[in-house]
């Protein structure tokens, strides 16, 4: 396992900085939140390491040993980084299988030629990523409804069934961008719970952008705070929801008590 190291990561858009100086660690196998309020750059963040955006000269983004900032958002998926979205990304005229079965193809042991001419090995890899896709929707209790459209599940579903396909990936970083949005205290809660297991049972490192202080303080065991796409705090939940700088740019009296 590898640590994620981000050192110095600033990217700015024309006139506008939306993130400045940003340095944390992430350990291995750690879970880690990044929170914040809107605009915080918390998404940002997530974009530059996945390759979607590239960072401004001068910083560095590590997975153990590889720089990640040199690297296509393909080439970073194949490394062992998957992520979800902040708005939900489904392929609507597909099935739930088959949206999972999608983020299959930097895993398949055949190629190209094998599926042209059919070979045996060829499908002995479908029926061993079809096992996989279904097992992955049974963690998270979508395995009923794999032949059905994705529009027709819930949006916790949905959600569900994103951090399913992201999982397809083997991947040994998994972003989770706002996992808990549209839950209601049952989802969330067992949300909480399933994030916990795939961190254990695919030995892997969770980050995750949430602003569901349930989530967030129930399942994190260090939390870096952004404000105006700079650093303002780190530390264990219980540290950041003490922390005066966290409560006057995020959590706020009341939410401070109730997280």
């Amino acid at each position: 396992m590898s640590e994620l190291v981000l050192a110095h990561v600033t990217k700015t858009f024309g006139g506008l900085t939306a993130v400045k100086d940003v340095s944390f660690t992430v350990k291995a196998r750690s879970i880690f939140g990044v929170i914040g309020p809107n605009g915080a750059g918390k998404t940002t963040v997530f974009n530059l390491v996945t390759g979607v955006y590239r960072a401004d000269p001068g910083g560095s983004m590590r997975l153990g040993e590889i720089e990640l900032g040199a690297l296509a958002p393909a080439r970073i998926a194949a490394v062992g980084v998957a992520r979800t979205f902040q708005n939900i990304r489904v392929f609507a005229k597909l099935t739930v299988l088959e949206n999972v079965l999608v983020a299959c193809e930097t895993t398949r042991k055949t190629g190209l030629g094998a599926a042209a001419l059919r070979t045996p090995g060829f499908f002995d890899d479908e029926d061993d990523m079809r096992a996989r896709a279904l097992s992955l929707l049974r963690v998270f209790e979508l395995d009923a409804l794999a032949d059905q459209a994705p529009t027709s599940l819930s949006y916790g579903n949905q959600r569900r069934l994103e951090i399913a396909r992201a999982m397809m990936l083997r991947p040994r970083l998994l972003l989770l961008d706002e996992p808990a949005a549209g839950m209601n205290y049952g989802e969330a809660e067992g949300l909480k719970r399933q994030i916990a297991w795939l961190r254990d049972e695919f030995d892997l490192t969770v980050v995750l952008v949430e602003h569901n202080m349930q989530v967030v303080m129930g399942v994190c065991e260090r939390i870096h705070v952004l404000d105006h796409g700079e650093s303002i705090a780190e530390g264990t939940p219980d540290e950041v929801r003490r922390d005066p700088k966290v409560i006057a740019a995020y959590l706020g009296d009341d939410t401070e008590e109730g997280a």
